[in-house]
């Protein structure tokens, strides 16, 4: 396998051969050139992974063609070498982009440590490049029925703008992947994405993490802590469950959005931000209003541009396309090569309804994945509904069915609960505490 590619750059030619030396010794391929002028030319030609740049050289000097360098190729680390060197000079190639600046006569230990380190600096950032990339394909809507490509459209539209967007759809659904879409393909991009679960937090805590709190403000509060729309300043604030909060919360919610201001408990100064704001639920919150459980301003507030998610049951004949794409995840998850699923056992997958919509879709994959011993999944290793329940009976003993009850009836109950520990402890009547203490002992996998 190839090397790094080096750029040396002088007019002498000894320097030249010394540094060309040493650097191919250690595996390193090495081209080379007397002018600035002939350097930008086997630049475009070659795309080195290093260039080493005399400061004094005939024709355009050394500071003129990094800046040439910088303008066309900006990922090439350039190590500056100058007989001459002064402050002056090291400052202000540092400030048009070098990587280091050594002096003549040179150490070519020093060359060496240095270009074996701006080389895995650029490594690294390539890398990061790459992973960060492969990190947006996370989040991808995936099909190509006309449900999704109508939403796929509309993301695009509304993504630029600052408008509020309310994410309507079944729990499961795939409401949050739309929001960070929807952030992605904005203007915010670069800026934080955060998360807030309105239905996850207990009521006496979410005004805390909404708008931090002030060191003393109440019991527990060691230090001062940033609220949600203080780390989403100048990004996307996302709201889920937003049909969960409570009223008093709902009030100061309301407030932070008519304003962009707020103070954290406890404080008494008022804090700026820019925030937009993405909330999801799957309640008819119209239905809510009439209730009189949600506040009617807030909801015109949020509900500037709605966007429905389509349960999976409306787009069945994308369902082929994300058992596919789930399939190559998993395989990327557990380090293995990507399971096939016959024809027939897809048929099957797609006549069901799937009430769990694609987190129930999702499951279903990985439980095969990992239950299916062979390389291709069939139909026979497929098993729907209802007939996921144990069969009690032909369990020995009295506490094994009673533990294989409970781990089905704490399954059904999360998934009715949109898998919110906090919500299901209350439903079931125990403390969260022991919740926890129940799915880790049932290994209970908790999206």
């Amino acid at each position: 396998m190839a090397g790094p590619v080096v750029l040396i750059v002088d007019d002498e030619e000894g320097i030249r051969e010394s540094i060309s030396g040493i650097l191919e010794d250690e595996g390193y391929e090495v081209i080379t050139s007397g002018t600035g002028e002939d350097a930008l030319g086997l630049i475009r030609e070659h795309s080195p992974d290093l260039v080493l740049l005399d400061i004094w050289l005939p024709g355009i000097d050394g500071i003129q063609t990094l800046q040439e360098i910088k303008a066309f190729r900006p990922g090439i680390p350039v190590i500056m070498i100058s007989g001459h060197g002064n402050i002056e000079i090291a400052v202000k190639a540092t400030r048009e982009g070098a990587y280091d600046f050594l002096e003549k006569p040179l150490s070519l230990d020093r060359v060496l440590i240095s270009a074996t380190r701006a080389v895995e600096r650029r490594t690294l950032e390539e890398e990061n490049i790459t992973l960060r990339q492969d990190m947006g394909k996370k989040w991808k809507l995936v099909g190509d029925s006309g449900k999704i490509r109508l939403l796929r459209e509309h993301i695009r539209m509304i993504a630029k703008g600052n408008s509020r967007v309310l994410v309507l759809g079944e729990s499961g659904t795939g409401k949050e992947l739309i929001a960070r879409l929807l952030h992605e393909d904005s203007d915010r991009a670069g800026r934080p994405f955060i998360e807030v679960n309105c239905a996850a937090i207990p009521q006496e805590l979410i005004e805390s993490e909404l708008f931090g709190h002030e060191k003393g403000s109440f019991t527990g509060a060691f230090e001062r802590k940033k609220g949600k729309f203080e780390l989403a300043d100048e990004g996307t604030l996302f709201l889920d469950e937003v049909g969960d909060m409570s009223p008093s919360t709902q009030a100061k919610v309301l407030r932070v959005i008519e304003t962009q201001e707020f103070q954290r408990v406890g404080g008494s100064k008022n804090i700026k931000v820019d925030v937009r704001i993405i909330a999801a639920t799957n309640k008819d919150l119209s239905e809510e209003v009439r209730n009189g459980t949600f506040r009617e301003d807030l909801f015109y507030r949020l509900n500037v541009i709605p966007i429905h998610v389509p349960p999976l049951r409306e787009r069945k004949e994308d369902i082929p396309a994300l058992i596919e794409h789930f399939l190559e995840h998993l395989a990327a998850e557990y380090r293995q090569k990507p399971k096939k699923i016959t024809p027939e056992a897809l048929k099957l997958l797609e006549s069901y309804d799937w009430p769990g919509n694609i987190r129930e879709l999702r499951n279903m994959t990985e439980r095969l994945v990992i239950m299916t011993p062979s390389q291709t999944i069939e139909k026979k290793n497929i098993i729907l509904g209802e007939s996921d329940t144990p069969d009690y009976f032909a369990i020995r003993t009295l506490r094994e069915a009673r533990d294989a009850f409970e781990k089905t009836f704490i399954m059904r109950r999360l998934e009715e609960n949109n898998w919110n520990i906090s919500k299901t402890a209350e439903i079931l009547q125990i403390e969260r505490s022991n919740l926890h203490k129940k799915i880790k002992a049932y290994a209970i996998s908790v999206p």
